[in-house]
């Protein structure tokens, strides 16, 4: 089985708290033999725009070509001002063509998929995210199962700390191990594994 992670943290290099927390669960989801695709997303030349191709140099078609190929989808975000950050969100207006397919009586691409939610941030705000990204998976045919998000908020992840990679895995391991693995077993139950 295999699953993506896209990864929406606006550093292009170094410590990043949102990649830190999906390496971790990556680590997760490989103990049961899932292969995990990271995609940092704001590496990638993904155009703006609405459509699945919006032409030369457009990296969108090959990312999404990796989702389809993938049975669990992962949306991994920091919060920014009680939002998810403007690479998902450029994710979301990007797989809306799905949705205008399924509009014209099509099936969903990503029937048979399941999805869930990782969140990073100093603060509140993670309910109102995973509630708008679980709601944009309900409209493109992807199943949220229960249990199916991981939302750590610690002051440490605030824009003006600098934890280590060290401590943040600590942090992850030790307090939030348990709400990771439900996590996964749901979403292997769901996408039938």
């Amino acid at each position: 089985m295999k699953a993506v992670i896209l990864l929406g943290t606006l550093k292009k290099s170094g410590l990043s708290n949102t990649a830190t927390l999906a390496e971790f669960f990556a680590e997760r989801l490989n103990r049961h033999g899932v292969s995990t695709d990271i995609i940092h997303l704001v590496n990638e030349n993904i155009a703006a725009g609405t459509y699945t191709d919006m032409g030369s140099g457009d990296a969108w078609p090959a990312v999404l070509a990796r989702v389809e190929a993938a049975s669990i989808l992962i949306f991994a975000t920091p919060i920014w001002w009680g939002n998810h950050s403007s690479e998902i969100q450029k994710v979301i207006e990007r797989l809306d063509h799905l949705h205008d397919e399924i509009l014209q009586g099509k099936p969903s691409r990503l029937e048979g998929k399941v999805a869930g939610v990782i969140i990073t941030g100093d603060s509140d705000g993670s309910q109102h995210i995973i509630g708008n990204i679980c709601n944009f998976c309900n409209a493109i045919g992807l199943l949220v199962p229960p249990y199916a998000s991981l939302a750590v908020q610690w002051s440490e992840q605030a824009k003006d700390k600098h934890p280590t990679r060290e401590m943040l895995m600590e942090k992850y391991h030790s307090e939030y191990g348990k709400t990771a693995d439900t996590m996964v077993s749901q979403l292997l139950k769901y996408a039938g594994k």
